[in-house]
Order: C-alpha cells, then sequence, then structure tokens
C-alpha cells in the first residue's frame, strides 16, 4: 500500500544531458553512462531492458552493464549482484570486459556465472531460485574483484578510443518527489 501512494507522488523532471568529448575526456565511467541510468530499466524483466537498450551503441551497453556489476559486488558481494534486479545485466558485463581487455574481472564474472549452473537467469525469481538450489560460496570472487585496481582506468581507456560511441546530448525523464 505505501508503494502505491508513493507511486501517486512521484513526479518526473526533464533533464538535459551532455556528453561531449570535454566530458569524455574529463569525466568518469559513471557520468559518461548518466542518460543510460535514467532510461533503462533493469526491474521490468528482460524484454523491457533490451528495448530501453536499442536507442544506446553496444559499447554504452557494455559499460552500463560492467558499472552496475561492479556497484553491487563492490556493495554486497556477487550474492547480492545475483539476488538483485541487477543480475540481469551479467550476460553484458561479460561480454563487456572481454571488449574493454580485463581478462582478470572477465574470468571473475564467468566463474560467479559457472557456479550457479554457467547461464544464471535474465529473470529474477529465476536467479534467486538458483542461488538457493546451488547455494553458491562467492566469497572468493568478491575478495578477487575488491583487489582489482585498474576498472576505472581501462574502463575510460576504452570510452576515449570509442569517444563517438558515448556522445550524447538530448533529454531524460527522471524520477522525482
Amino acid at each position: 500500500m505505501f508503494w502505491k501512494k508513493m507511486k501517486r507522488k512521484i513526479k518526473e523532471t526533464k533533464k538535459h544531458i551532455t556528453i561531449g568529448e570535454a566530458e569524455i575526456e574529463n569525466g568518469d565511467p559513471q557520468s559518461i553512462i548518466e542518460p543510460l541510468w535514467w532510461t533503462v530499466s533493469i526491474y521490468d524483466g528482460e524484454e523491457r531492458y533490451n528495448k530501453d537498450l536499442e536507442k544506446y551503441s553496444l559499447p554504452q551497453r557494455y559499460i552500463f552493464a560492467i558499472q552496475w556489476y561492479a556497484a553491487e559486488v563492490k556493495n554486497g558481494g556477487h550474492d547480492q549482484f545475483y539476488y538483485n534486479s541487477t543480475g540481469i545485466v551479467w550476460k553484458d558485463a561479460l561480454a563487456g570486459f572481454k571488449e574493454i581487455g580485463h581478462e582478470e574481472a572477465y574470468e571473475i564474472l564467468k566463474e560467479s556465472a559457472n557456479r550457479l549452473g554457467g547461464s544464471p537467469s535474465m529473470d529474477r525469481s529465476e536467479r534467486q531460485k538458483q542461488l538457493d538450489d546451488t547455494n553458491a560460496d562467492f566469497g572468493d570472487l568478491d575478495c578477487k574483484f575488491y583487489e582489482i585496481s585498474d576498472l576505472d582506468e581501462v574502463i575510460m581507456e576504452y570510452i576515449k578510443f570509442h569517444k563517438k560511441d558515448f556522445l550524447f546530448d538530448g533529454v531524460v525523464t527522471i524520477p522525482g518527489i
């Protein structure tokens, strides 16, 4: 009931975002993919996730997924990543690590997926069931991921090399209360 009342109170706001060459040269991965944060849903299933990503480049999709993966694992480990809605990005994050050439992160994510049977479900409920059924232990992988110190640097090198794929000038809708 609380969320139904809150949903009625949430007002949307338009925000103009420009990601130009200067923003890319001086930015960080988080700010460069800001348009995706506001417009791509990880909460409404695989079909919606893919549809929302259609207007973005493949490199943007990869960095978006990597950023979600890194944020979740750094906050609560692979258990949290797969348990939450963010687990829907695992395939894109895996492909993204391969694309940006971060072999160590790629291997960590690949091994975590293997511990869930090799192909974690894109459906959150099913993924949660896989976590329960496999009783996977990710402690060692969490520790390995926490030790990675060059991820943002590698991501920024990739973004700068693929600059044209990250340029953005448009208006997005953001929630506000």
